[in-house]
């Protein structure tokens, strides 16, 4: 949980919020502009992604991720000089580009990977577990480095992201990873002598199932990004304030940490893809409620929790799915390869939201869209069938 939560695919994402008002006044970058960062750190998981699968399996686990906790603090600090490197916001779009680089042993390829090998009997409840991370980041990282930037300034508030993953991360998995579950007294994960069984790369993207998971979570996601950047200024347009739109979108977080628990739970004990249909269905009908509901802040409040509903299932059941139906044997490149799938396909997602609001000058359309994206995305999933029975292929690495 705690390495989700200071990855390089989370921390600038709900760290950088908190961000965008302190860099605008001090170094006169305009907001729309500034926002558009999300897109470039985006952009750079499509790759590093990709890469974290193959890091992994040539060099281990352990010696990547240790690397990558130092190299992210490090790209943190050199954007707390930004204004130094040339004055220049394109100079910040390259650093959110390279920061998924620097922490490439920090995304979610490893840390899933890790839980997989370790879990079979409660392996979609362990994955919902520590992929709540991104939750806790909502629910922590705002107010924190909005503090920092409100004691020190801007500068602080980078330095401040740095010091998460260095300080709580690094000793974590120092300590940690690479120690197999025996030593810990348990004994539902995966022995070091367990044999590996799944497909190969090369025959599992070859494979409608393959692209038919991949289209599905581009869909959901695309829908859940847009939802992630515009809900508080939707809730602004209805004239909430800024701390009532603020507090009332922190529903958001502790419905993605539920909702990623209670879905984990479910997928080990009932056919998966029924799960997903249902958990990514729902947030079709809190965009409804949104688009049609007014001032009531109850209201509100249920119809953000139903899209965090949707938000905390989704990347535990991508990495759920993966291991189900393809196996352990090339996870790492798969995960990788479908991390980076749904990394290009939402780049381009909050361009669209911004153009038909701009369009309509209303959230009307984007919620349309956002609606349309969960039900098609969450009804693909129930066409996969039942679970394969997966070739065996040797004996598995530790972690």
């Amino acid at each position: 949980m705690i390495g989700v939560l200071t990855s390089a695919a989370v921390m600038p994402l709900y760290g950088f919020g908190a961000m965008v008002v302190p860099l605008e006044e001090a170094l006169g970058w305009k907001r729309g502009d500034l926002l558009a960062t999300v897109t470039f750190s985006s952009f750079g998981a499509v790759f590093s992604s990709q890469l974290a699968g193959s890091l992994n399996r040539r060099f281990g686990i352990k010696p990547v991720t240790v690397a990558s906790l130092i190299g992210l603090p490090l790209a943190f600090a050199v954007m707390s000089q930004v204004d130094r490197l040339g004055g220049s916001i394109v100079v910040l779009y390259a650093l959110f580009f390279l920061v998924t680089f620097a922490g490439v042993g920090t995304l979610q390829v490893t840390w899933t990977h890790i839980v997989n090998l370790w879990f079979e009997k409660n392996r979609g409840l362990a994955l919902a577990m520590i992929l709540s991370g991104s939750g806790l980041a909502g629910l922590v990282l705002p107010p924190i480095i909005s503090t920092v930037v409100e004691i020190w300034n801007w500068r602080a508030g980078f330095l401040a992201m740095a010091l998460f993953p260095l300080l709580l991360t690094l000793p974590l998995t120092l300590a940690w990873i690479g120690r197999t579950p025996e030593t810990h007294g348990q004994h539902q994960g995966t022995r070091t002598n367990k044999r590996l069984v799944g497909v190969l790369f090369g025959d599992a993207v070859r494979t409608w199932r393959y692209w038919t998971i991949n289209t599905s979570m581009v869909m959901v996601a695309s829908a859940i990004i847009v939802m992630v950047v515009n809900t508080v200024p939707l809730l602004r347009d209805k004239g909430f304030s800024a701390i009532e739109a603020s507090q009332m979108f922190g529903s958001f977080g502790v419905s993605l940490v539920a909702g990623r628990v209670l879905v984990g739970y479910l997928v080990d004990r009932l056919w998966a893809p029924g799960v997903a249909f249902v958990a990514l269905f729902v947030p079709a009908v809190g965009c409804f409620m949104l688009a049609t509901l007014d001032h009531n802040p109850f209201l509100m409040i249920v119809a953000i929790s139903l899209v965090g509903i949707g938000a905390g299932a989704e990347f535990d059941i991508a990495a759920f799915l993966i291991a189900k139906y393809f196996g352990m044997r090339d996870y790492s490149r798969l995960f990788g390869l479908q991390m980076a799938v749904i990394s290009g396909g939402i780049c381009l997602a909050p361009t669209w939201a911004a153009v038909l609001y701009s369009q309509f000058t209303n959230y009307d359309a984007v919620l349309a869209v956002n609606t349309g994206l969960f039900l098609l995305g969450s009804a693909m999933l129930l066409f996969l069938g039942r679970y394969p029975l997966l070739p065996d292929a040797g004996y598995a690495p530790s972690p």
